[in-house]
């Protein structure tokens, strides 16, 4: 026992120490201000004092887009480290530790419900899941989606966060870019649309497939959308590129994405995206 605690055990009218939960608070990444968490999580991890969207996890997200009582889908089975990888551990002792710190097998999960009453099957990916890397097992989950959305004769929706392939799979991971396209093909060849929901971060060879294959293409503000980083870009081309050019809302007012909505609206947007896509199907 220190000495402090010596003393103050020593004195009467010294008021016992309380213990207080470590995650009473979280700090806004964006301004900086201390948050009460649950006001935080009510207000579905926006901070309610600079409107900065934080990253949230699947269920998370499921849970905000979907009606209640949407159901997740089982996840695809895939052969685990095919190409015996190592870094500095490895890749087997990666994935059991990313399972460890996620409520789901691997980055990309799927959920088959309603949205406002609109049938849909959403797929999200859980950046928290080595960085929502894309490989065997993501594009086999993707293309399940795809196909439950065509089983049910409805919209899939997939909302991106990812840092792109994932290095551990090496070609493999790359195959998952046209696999998913061709995926999409099929959802298009069904008459089906294909909803895309951008959020923080979306990069890399996500980006360069699904993510930009959308009918629609929705980001949530301030969301990092890109294929490479703005310093590889810029030593590249070895020009400046304008301020916050891999934003949501500069590549909005590029033409590059169709809207940009804030998250206390995306559920309402999507239910009348769904609504107006599906009715010129029928049409």
């Amino acid at each position: 026992m220190s000495w402090i605690n010596r003393v103050r055990n020593a004195l009467p009218f010294a008021a016992p120490k309380r213990d207080t939960p470590d995650n009473l608070w979280i700090k806004c990444p964006s301004c900086g201000e201390m948050l009460f968490t649950k006001e935080y999580e009510d207000n579905q991890s926006v901070c309610p004092r600079c409107d900065h969207h934080g990253r949230i996890g699947a269920d998370a997200r499921l849970a905000q887009l979907m009606d209640p009582g949407f159901v997740l889908l089982p996840a695809p089975k895939v052969k685990e480290d095919p190409l015996k990888f190592r870094d500095t551990k490895k890749y087997v002792d990666r994935i059991k530790g990313a399972r460890a710190a996620n409520p789901h097998p691997d980055a990309l999960t799927n959920a088959v419900g309603r949205i406002e009453g609109k049938k849909a099957v959403v797929g999200v990916q859980e950046f928290a899941f080595m960085g929502g890397s894309m490989g065997m097992a993501v594009g086999n989950a993707f293309i399940a989606g795809t196909e439950r959305a065509i089983r049910e004769k409805c919209p899939y929706i997939a909302v991106t966060a990812a840092g792109g392939a994932r290095m551990q799979e090496g070609i493999l991971s790359l195959m998952q870019m046209p696999r998913s396209t061709v995926a999409i093909s099929r959802l298009h060849a069904a008459g089906l649309p294909y909803i895309v929901v951008l959020t923080d971060p979306t990069t890399g060879g996500v980006t360069a497939s699904y993510a930009m294959l959308g009918d629609i293409q929705i980001a949530e503000p301030g969301a990092l959308i890109g294929f490479a980083g703005q310093r590889v870009i810029q030593d590249t081309i070895r020009e400046k590129l304008p301020e916050g050019f891999q934003r949501a809302e500069y590549l909005h007012a590029h033409g590059m994405i169709d809207m940009v909505v804030h998250r206390h609206s995306l559920r309402a947007t999507l239910a009348e995206t769904i609504d107006y896509l599906m009715a010129a199907k029928a049409a």
